[in-house]
């Protein structure tokens, strides 16, 4: 579940359900809880507050899911000034000729994230969504809200743009072993309690180690979000050097590693090419 409408509710991405924040985390009872971030919805309240002589439109999947609604919108906003609110969808693929200021709001989780990819993901994000600024004979302007503005990855494209961000990234890539310069499979286990979760990856890195040579292993390690709908996480990380060696290894070790006892006491998956390590 997700915070929306500035923290007031929560709302459930599969059903749709509503209700509100609770006071304590529902899984281990702390007060420590924050919002992270605020939804469109919310965006759109305030501007509209505080810019009441121009339209605010929302263009998000909720606003858009009537057929040509986007396409719509835009053209009864026309020519006129007005300010547009919305998700990644408006940084793909649509000419604004009258725009010429993007903001992009609470960009720091991209530069802090757990996944890998969160810089690469991060920056082709501002470089599409500066490229709907200015697009005409009106020159445009890209603002962003960061608590970091000297973060290395931020002032690599503002100096040399995404050429120069994408040398730095994979020099790093290299140094770290990993894609393109490795082959990643991510087994996930995860139990309403602790212990079985790192038993069985425990038992499964054995069986890894016997039947792969040409494998890193990395973990036993907690899931970068350890407790999610009421169980603990926790990963493994198998790397190899070459496509041939990480299915080589898999296909041999596999039947072993489901024929585990602890592979019964849990639910586990394998996840060859993960997108993210959360």
């Amino acid at each position: 579940m997700t915070v929306h409408a500035g923290g007031r509710r929560l709302q459930c991405h599969h059903c749709g359900a509503r209700q509100p924040v609770p006071l304590a985390c529902p899984d281990c009872g702390g007060l420590a809880l924050q919002p992270q971030g605020v939804g469109t919805e919310r965006l759109e309240e305030l501007l509209a507050r505080d810019f009441a002589d121009v339209p605010v439109l929302r263009i998000d999947k909720g606003s858009t899911r009537k057929r040509n609604a986007l396409e719509a919108m835009l053209a009864g906003l026309g020519a006129r000034a007005g300010i547009l609110v919305g998700t990644q969808m408006l940084a793909k693929g649509h000419d604004l000729p009258h725009l010429t200021l993007v903001a992009v709001v609470g960009i720091d989780e991209g530069l802090f994230s757990a996944d890998f990819r969160a810089g690469e993901k991060l920056a082709q994000l501002l470089i599409q969504v500066a490229g709907r600024a200015g697009r005409a004979d009106k020159p445009g302007e890209v603002w962003l809200q960061t608590h970091h503005p000297q973060h290395p990855l931020l002032q690599t494209l503002i100096a040399g743009g995404y050429h120069a961000f994408a040398e730095g990234e994979l020099a790093l890539r290299e140094a770290a072993g990993f894609p393109p310069f490795a082959h990643l499979a991510l087994l996930r286990a995860e139990a309403p309690h602790a212990d079985p979760p790192v038993d069985f990856l425990r038992a499964a890195r054995g069986v890894l180690v016997e039947t792969g040579q040409a494998l890193e292993l990395h973990g036993p390690l907690p899931a970068p979000m350890p407790r999610r709908a009421g169980f603990v996480r926790a990963q493994l990380l198998l790397s190899a050097t070459t496509r041939r060696d990480l299915h080589a290894t898999l296909d041999a070790s596999l039947p072993a590693i489901r024929a585990l006892p602890e592979a019964r006491r849990l639910r586990w998956s394998l996840d060859v090419d993960p997108i993210d390590l959360a």
